[in-house]
């Protein structure tokens, strides 16, 4: 059977490239380039199926079709009917395409969605028969008069990992988490605390790395449904995958204000199977954990930085607060916080240097360390 080698892309929130680019380089997928968004590799199949199943950071993995320059419709139709549709859509296949354009002559992008879409369907065989069914993400971008044609290999954002049924409010994704615990260069060798741990994100997470669990072990993906998609390939995939899964010794605490939260956490852990080296418990940012605060190890949380709690002065209270419980009871460990940068920062005190500018929910953060 010949072998495809295809130029994918792995999509990422602003500020994770680096910590894809590096799970990639474990993967040992070839050709990494980092851009602004994502990074860039080439492989075949099996890296192709590897990087849905392991990538942490990635919202999801892209195969370039095909790029081509095009400045009218007519042109841009025929080159989209060359390109190799059958490889990746079986015939009764919905495409969903979505496209955008910049500093290009065509601009109108529901005419470049509804183009490539004709060109698309009748490269298949015709349009599908029923409206509902299968279906398959196509993404057109121009740029410079330049397009780019990708085809969605994941489907559902990889962020969805299928552990959190259950979300309390303002949820973080867990690529965010997971590549915030990358960037704080946590292995899983050290105890890992959460003083506000919302919905057990951090912790859930921690506890997949320190174990090993491959992040897309129980989910489904676009490329299932692809003509050449190879079942017994991706069996051996997750065999390798559960085979190379270890225990942790330490164990991963999280404490949050709200029993109701503590234990959606708690639910969630069970989900994801980490309930057995994770605890989740009741308890303010005021109170000692004496149990845990032995082994020098990291305490990262992600407190509020909107209008939940009311006004400014309160905001800049719980800031200065938690600063003075990391230095009071985590002496000697590594903490880390999520926040915009400005006077919240300034409130955590002295120590709080930024090391990655990132976005959560929408809103530009940075991610500030002191060691303790």
């Amino acid at each position: 059977m010949k072998k495809y080698i295809f130029d994918m892309f792995a999509v990422v929130a602003p500020g994770l490239e680096e910590a894809c680019a590096r799970e990639l380089d474990a993967l040992n997928v070839s050709a990494v380039s980092i851009s602004k968004g994502g990074v860039a590799f080439r492989g075949g199949l099996e890296d192709l199926y590897r990087a849905n199943l392991w990538l942490r950071t990635a919202s999801r993995v892209l195969v370039r079709l095909g790029a081509f320059g095009s400045r009218d419709f007519p042109d841009l139709y025929r080159k989209a009917l060359r390109l190799p549709w059958g490889r990746f859509v079986k015939p009764g296949t919905l495409l969903q395409i979505k496209a955008s354009s910049y500093r290009s002559r065509l601009q109108h992008t529901g005419r470049i969605i509804e183009t490539v879409r004709d060109a698309a369907y009748r490269a298949l065989g015709g349009e599908p028969a029923f409206d509902e069914g299968p279906s398959q993400q196509v993404l057109v971008r121009f740029e410079n008069d330049q397009c780019l044609v990708s085809m969605d290999s994941s489907g559902e954002l990889l962020y969805r990992r299928g552990y959190r049924q259950m979300v309390g409010a303002a949820p973080m994704r867990e690529t965010l988490a997971a590549g915030i615990l990358m960037l704080l260069n946590w292995d899983g060798g050290k105890p890992l605390v959460d003083p506000m741990c919302g919905s057990g994100t951090f912790i859930i997470e921690g506890a997949h790395i320190g174990m090993r669990k491959a992040p897309g072990m129980n989910r489904e993906f676009a490329f299932m449904r692809w003509p050449r998609y190879r079942q017994g390939l991706w069996h051996v995939l997750k065999t390798e995958a559960t085979c190379s899964e270890r225990g942790s010794e330490e164990l991963l605490c999280g404490y949050d204000l709200a029993s109701e939260v503590v234990e959606l956490a708690r639910q969630n852990a069970v989900n994801a199977e980490v309930d057995s080296v994770t605890r989740f418990e009741v308890g303010g940012i005021g109170e000692r954990r004496g149990s845990i605060v032995q082994a020098p190890g990291l305490i990262v949380c992600n407190p509020p930085y909107g209008a939940r709690l009311g006004n400014d002065a309160e905001l800049t209270e719980l800031y200065r607060q938690l600063g003075d419980f990391y230095r009071s009871v985590y002496s000697g460990w590594q903490g880390a916080v999520l926040c915009p940068p400005g006077r919240l920062v300034k409130a955590l005190g002295r120590g709080f240097d930024c090391i990655a500018l990132l976005n959560n929910g929408g809103i530009e953060v940075g991610l500030y360390r002191a060691f303790l």
